[in-house]
């Protein structure tokens, strides 16, 4: 995570002049993407001093680590370090404007199951900002239990149909140590629904360990035969990282992050594999609001040439997920935090109405 001790430092070094230069080099540089020369530094209307006062003024900019030279320039652009006290500092953000909120708004359609609203909010934040972006499902193990059905497919296999009370539907095939009768599988569908329906997935596979424990001797058939299948199921269901994945669009944009075709191969594989991905948003939900994460702050090597922002979303004032985005370093962090902090509240807002 980044050094704030360090970003308090800085400011606490830097006269106003100083100051107010960087932020113009940071600001030409995301706008441009180029080196910004010393030269046309002092040019700028809001500058009144000689380009000499300028090229001064950057030699102790690069000194103190905030911008630095590219071997092919003679103009500077911000570090990373530079990066990160210009977006805590000197970074100026504007709330959406009304209209534009209620366009958002307009996007997530409350008929859609949880797995259709990430999905349509991955898309209209990768959209909206032209940078891959990513978002976790909620987490499954919260979510409550209105039926479950089983069906027999084979001698041992069985299919499990589970309908949430978000209206999400999954199928699941378990393996079972015996063939069940048709019968059997009718009992134990009734026997589970009247057990645990309105429970959450968690709450259940501990009710279900617990009475498995119990005495089995005292079980009837039906119970053992129930029990047995409810085993099976939830405990597929429920896995390291409750249920969640990660849901990615705009991969192709990750061309934009970077220059380096090796770099962009990695970020794919990175991204398809998601496990990685998975574990690094998971970690900002132990942090409130939105999370900047710049080159290699976030601790993965992967991530090294890139900037990722992401922002928590709630349902009914619990953590749920996080959404975010991935691009290059120079984003026009202005324009795209507001975004995935509206987004976030907005998609909330949507599945706590499913």
């Amino acid at each position: 995570m980044p050094n704030r001790e360090n970003v308090s430092t800085v400011d606490n070094v830097l006269d106003p002049r100083t100051q107010q230069l960087f932020k113009l080099v940071v600001e030409q540089y995301l706008g441009e993407g180029k080196p910004v020369a010393s030269k046309a530094l002092s040019m700028l209307p809001d500058v009144n001093v000689s380009s000499a006062t300028v090229r001064n003024i950057m030699a102790d900019l690069e000194h103190i680590g905030l911008v630095r030279s590219p071997h092919t320039s003679a103009g500077k652009i911000p570090t990373e370090e530079g990066l990160r006290f210009f977006v805590d500092s000197l970074l100026s953000v504007e709330p959406l404007d009304l209209g534009r909120l209620k366009q958002l708004e307009s996007q997530f359609d409350p008929e859609m199951s949880p797995t259709e609203l990430v999905e349509s909010a991955s898309e209209l934040l990768s959209h909206l900002t032209r940078l891959t972006c990513v978002v976790t499902t909620p987490r499954r193990d919260g979510v409550a239990l209105k039926h479950v059905e089983f069906v027999k497919l084979s001698e041992r296999r069985v299919l499990v149909v589970l309908v949430m009370q978000d209206r999400e539907v999954q199928n699941r095939v378990i393996h079972t140590e015996r063939e069940y009768a048709e019968t059997e599988l009718t009992a134990a569908t009734n026997f589970v629904n009247q057990e645990f329906a309105g429970k959450s997935l968690l709450a259940i596979r501990e009710s279900v360990l617990e009475s498995m424990q119990s005495d089995k001797v005292r079980m009837d058939e039906l119970m053992q035969t129930a029990l047995d299948l409810a085993n099976r199921t939830f405990d597929i269901t429920e896995d390291s990282d409750g249920g969640q994945q990660v849901v990615v669009a705009g991969e192709t944009r990750l061309l934009d992050a970077s220059g380096d075709m090796e770099t962009v191969r990695t970020l794919f594989d990175a991204f398809s594999r998601k496990g990685s991905i998975l574990h690094l948003l998971d970690r900002c939900l132990e942090s409130d609001g939105i999370q900047l994460f710049i080159g290699q702050e976030t601790g993965y090597a992967v991530l090294d040439d890139v900037s990722m922002l992401t922002a928590p979303y709630e349902i009914d004032g619990a953590l749920a997920g996080v959404l975010g985005v991935v691009g290059p370093t120079r984003m026009p962090y202005n324009e795209v935090i507001p975004v995935i902090d509206v987004t976030a509240r907005l998609l909330g807002s949507a599945l706590r109405n499913t």
